[in-house]
C-alpha cells in the first residue's frame, strides 16, 4: 500500500460506505459462525486497524501486516501494536489460533495457495477461518492497481484453495450483490474511458464513491444483504467474496 493510500485508508475503514457495509456483514456472519466472545484472533493485513478494532468483539485480537510504514502510522495514531510479517510466513506456531482472518489480503499475494496454507496451519483444530477477497477478472480496474492486488477471484478459484486442506467450508457467497450493476458499469466506463471518472487522492474507487449522497443511498443497500447472508442464503455473484471455512479436529 503507498504511503498516500493508507494514510487515506485511515478514514475510508472508518467512514466509508463500502468498508462500513463489509465490516458489518462480515461481523454478522462471524456472530453466527463463532459466536463466542473469548477466542484468540489473528487479524491477517490489519491495515489501519479497523478490523481488528471490530473482532475484539470476539475475543484477544493479534494483528498482522505487511507494510512497515503502516505499522508504524497505526502505532502512532492508535497506540496499536502491530506484527510485521507476511502471509506467507507467519511468525506463530501451528495452531496458534481459535480464529483466523485475512480481509482483502489473499489478492496481494503471488502465492496465494501458501497464503492460504500459512493461514490454515497457525489456526487450531475445530477453529474458524474468514476470509474476503474481490470478485470476477473482467471487473479489473485502476482500482486494483492502486491497492497493488494481483488478482481477482471467482468463487470456485477461492473454493479451490482449500479443497485440499482438512475441514470444511461452512459458508460461502458473493455478496455486494444488489450494487453490482452500478458499479461494474462505473469501472467498466473507467477503463475504457478514464477521463469520465474524476478521481482524487490515490484514485482508488473508494475517491469518487463517497459523500454523504452515495452513503445513504449504498451503505444500507450493501449492508441490507447481511439479513440475508446471516439466514443462510448464498449469493450467485456480486463485486466481493467471502468463505467461512473450519479446521478438521483431528489435524
Amino acid at each position: 500500500m503507498d504511503k498516500q493510500y493508507y494514510e487515506e485508508y485511515y478514514d475510508l475503514e472508518r467512514n466509508h460506505w463500502w468498508f462500513r457495509a463489509r465490516k458489518k456483514i462480515i461481523h454478522s456472519l462471524l456472530k453466527k459462525y463463532i459466536g463466542r466472545q473469548n477466542a484468540s484472533v489473528l487479524n491477517i493485513g490489519a491495515a489501519t486497524g479497523e478490523t481488528s478494532r471490530m473482532l475484539g468483539d470476539f475475543g484477544n485480537v493479534t494483528s498482522v501486516e505487511y507494510d512497515k510504514d503502516c505499522c508504524v502510522f497505526v502505532k502512532q495514531k492508535m497506540d496499536l501494536d502491530f506484527i510485521q510479517a507476511s502471509i506467507t510466513e507467519l511468525p506463530f506456531p501451528g495452531n496458534s489460533f481459535d480464529v483466523v482472518s485475512a480481509f482483502d489480503v489473499v489478492e496481494h499475494v503471488e502465492q496465494d495457495a501458501q497464503a492460504v496454507k500459512e493461514i490454515f496451519r497457525v489456526c487450531r483444530p475445530g477453529g474458524c477461518i474468514a476470509v474476503t477477497v474481490p470478485a470476477y477478472r473482467f471487473l479489473w480496474s485502476y482500482h486494483d492497481d492502486v491497492n497493488h492486488h494481483v488478482r481477482r477471484y471467482s468463487l470456485e478459484e477461492l473454493k479451490n484453495l482449500f479443497k485440499d486442506l482438512d475441514g470444511k467450508i461452512i459458508y460461502s457467497s458473493y455478496f455486494n450483490t444488489f450494487l453490482f450493476p452500478p458499479v461494474a458499469l462505473t469501472r467498466m466506463i473507467a477503463n475504457v474511458f478514464p477521463s469520465a471518472v474524476k478521481r482524487k487522492g490515490s484514485g482508488s474507487d473508494f475517491s469518487y464513491s463517497g459523500g454523504w449522497i452515495s452513503s445513504s443511498l449504498f451503505y444500507p443497500v450493501m449492508a441490507g444483504e447481511s439479513f440475508f447472508m446471516k439466514a443462510g442464503i448464498r449469493f450467485p455473484f456480486g463485486i466481493s467474496i467471502v468463505l467461512i471455512f473450519t479446521k478438521g479436529s483431528d489435524t
